[in-house]
């Protein structure tokens, strides 16, 4: 079971994402907030999807806050977003994104993506 964090401050995204996801065999959270998150810095998920326009923390210092912390290096990163351009992208790779997505995102595809980043680092994890 793959450990999926969705982090959105619309609460009905958030929720429907996390139940289409937990349907797809995964155990998920839902934060609401970058802070949110950070008060609770010991939950670490195998991946995190991130809303880049959240209030307050916005979903690229999130990105760049938790790569900072250690028990955060081998999560996946996932950046979901309405900017789709490709300077949006590379500033979610800058801000230490493994790979940002543009809504509205097929559940098909992102569950096969996260069922394969969390594969590759559980594979790193191991080697390394």
């Amino acid at each position: 079971m793959i450990r999926v964090l969705v982090v959105d401050d619309n609460s009905d995204a958030a929720e429907s994402l996390a139940m289409l996801l937990e349907l797809s065999g995964h155990e998920v959270r839902v934060a609401y907030s970058g802070a949110e998150v950070l008060q609770e810095p010991r939950d670490v998920p195998d991946v995190a999807v991130v809303d880049i326009g959240l209030p307050g923390i916005d979903g690229y210092e999130l990105a760049r806050r938790l790569r900072r912390m250690a028990p955060w290096t081998g999560t996946q990163l996932f950046a979901l977003s309405g900017w789709g351009r490709p300077e949006d992208k590379q500033r979610a790779v800058e801000a230490g994104f493994d790979c940002h997505l543009t809504k509205p995102v097929e559940v098909e595809t992102l569950d096969q993506l996260i069922r394969e980043r969390a594969r590759d680092a559980r594979d790193c994890r191991r080697t390394h």
